[in-house]
């Protein structure tokens, strides 16, 4: 049985005959079919693997964090079929500039200019009768609107909508297809929540716009065709989004890099190991404790939470006994990563107390561990991959929850008694 919908376009309300039970042992596993290589080692570990016949991705982020780079650097990637880059936001020509500074010379890629879905699945259409379609590029579906609605670009029905049938010719003809989403002012994708539900991966594109921090992040918030515990790493560069193959490179200082590790370190610096995934990266936890005559000390957090780093200093003041009442304290991670886990914890305690006695870290060392609010150090997960990936970096010696299952004793062992 079919129903029309408001907009017009045809609506399966059921299925023709009777509702019938299956076993679910007894359903076949559905096949996917081949995956395609993106060439891009990043993008491939976030999505899986490469790209699924039919699949649709939604990229998301904030405004000039590198998207359409991004999407143009993967178009350029496909040498067989055509490449159909949809340009809603921008013209051909802006397009084309962009194509050059990055020395995307694709041939096979076509930017069509136009913003009412219908003409656009027209035009896909009458393409995908002639030759192969490697690759379909929708930039933005914010700007993507349909006759069949009253609403302007950007609204819920148009942006609903407008994915809808984009996400039904991309099934129906298995042409892969990435979708670019905006981002409104609380971080969340502009649009209705159901968008995220109707594409098949949501990868969220993240880092500092700011030229000094380089650092970008791809995240899968969401994939039906593989994991969502990955991150692909990206350095942005005038020629265009590089990638970064060993991440803890960018995130610990010149002092503490491969093969430094014996170098001295100033007072305030920790190194820790975060897992991003499957993936455990070295990190430089710094801090900056200063007398203050202000008579609220200032508490500033870049990279970690701020309400963490509250707790921190609570339980250092409390369970180890440094006086901090009257210190302001910065903390920064350095590269510009932000942690989310509370394995940084332990680092991000050691460091503070060694800024504040102004005595460096030992050499080689680095921490990993939660800290609780009894002033206890409790164990975290993945530990043996966090310590053989410290090791590889020239980093021997791990201050864990094995060394001590106590704050106090260790901030005494490492600071305090010399």
């Amino acid at each position: 049985m079919v129903s029309r919908s408001r907009a017009g376009s045809a609506v399966r309300s059921s299925r023709a005959g009777k509702a019938e039970l299956v076993g679910l042992t007894s359903i076949k596993k559905e096949e996917h079919g081949k995956r395609t290589s993106t060439k891009i080692a990043e993008l491939d570990r976030v999505l899986g693997g490469g790209i699924v016949p039919g699949m649709v991705t939604l990229l998301a982020g904030e405004p000039g964090i590198g998207k359409s780079t991004l999407l143009l650097q993967l178009a350029d990637n496909f040498a067989s079929g055509s490449i159909i880059y949809v340009a809603g936001e921008e013209s051909a020509t802006q397009i084309a500039g962009r194509a050059s500074r990055l020395g995307v010379k694709n041939p096979n890629i076509q930017v069509l200019e136009e913003t009412d879905v219908d003409q656009i699945i027209g035009q896909i259409g009458q393409i995908s009768r002639i030759s192969q379609i490697d690759l379909v590029i929708v930039d933005s579906i914010q700007t993507l609107t349909t006759s069949d609605l009253t609403g302007t670009a950007g609204s819920v029905g148009q942006v609903r909508e407008c994915a809808n049938r984009l996400t039904s010719f991309a099934k129906a003809h298995d042409v892969p297809m990435f979708i670019v989403g905006h981002v409104t002012k609380e971080g969340t994708i502009a649009g209705p929540r159901v968008l995220e539900h109707m594409v098949d991966t949501v990868l969220w594109f993240e880092g500092d716009r700011s030229p000094s921090t380089p650092l970008r992040i791809v995240r899968a918030v969401k994939n039906r065709f593989g994991p969502t515990d990955e991150v692909g790493i990206f350095s942005m560069e005038e020629k265009g989004l590089l990638e970064v193959a060993n991440p803890s490179t960018l995130f610990i200082g010149s002092h503490s890099a491969e093969g430094s590790a014996g170098r001295s370190r100033p007072s305030g610096s920790v190194i820790t190991v975060v897992v991003e995934g499957t993936r455990p990266i070295l990190v430089e936890v710094q801090a900056l404790v200063s007398p203050t005559k202000l008579a609220m000390p200032r508490r500033s957090a870049t990279g970690v939470d701020l309400r963490r780093l509250e707790l921190i200093i609570a339980v250092l003041g409390r369970r180890v006994g440094i006086p901090l009442w009257d210190f302001d304290i910065f903390v920064n991670i350095a590269g510009g990563i932000k942690i989310e886990e509370p394995a940084s914890d332990l680092a991000v305690s050691l460091a503070i107390a060694s800024a504040f006695y102004d005595r460096p870290m030992k050499e080689g060392a680095f921490a990993v561990g939660e800290v609780g609010l009894l002033g206890e150090v409790r164990e975290v997960t993945q530990l043996e991959r966090r310590v053989k990936e410290a090791r590889r970096l020239g980093f021997n010696i791990p201050i864990t929850a094995k060394e001590g299952n106590l704050l106090a004793p260790l901030v005494r062992k490492y600071f305090s008694s010399k």
